[in-house]
């Protein structure tokens, strides 16, 4: 099952979170993750990981990340250390992955070359 959010238009960001048969949480992300989008990218995020044990965020759409996506993306996995859940990030775009690297963010959350990769850690 899938749920949709935002309007696919170039300058918001689509989010679909799906549930794979396990109960995890796919949380695809389309567009740019800016200060426009970031309260509602870790709404979501902490959503899924309230009612999820693991969440994957599908970082492949993701064409810009600044940093409020930044801070959204840890602020989402605190939340998931505390209550014992997983946040873990797949497919970042060369783009995404210098900025997470660049900060950090790639040694605090696990990420992963795909969302297969990731459903099977």
């Amino acid at each position: 099952m899938a749920e949709t959010e935002g309007a696919p238009v170039p300058e918001r960001l689509l989010i679909t979170r799906t549930t794979v048969e396990d109960g995890t949480r796919v949380v695809t992300l389309v567009g740019e993750a800016d200060l426009d989008s970031s309260a509602r990218l870790r709404e979501t995020l902490l959503s899924c990981l309230a009612t999820a044990p693991v969440t994957v965020a599908d970082l492949g759409g993701l064409t810009f990340m600044d940093s409020s996506g930044i801070n959204a993306l840890i602020s989402a996995h605190q939340a998931a250390q505390e209550s014992g859940a997983r946040l873990c990030l797949a497919a970042p775009q060369e783009a995404v992955l210098r900025v997470l690297q660049l900060v950090g963010v790639d040694t605090l959350i696990p990420w992963y070359p795909s969302v297969e990769a990731a459903l099977t850690a």
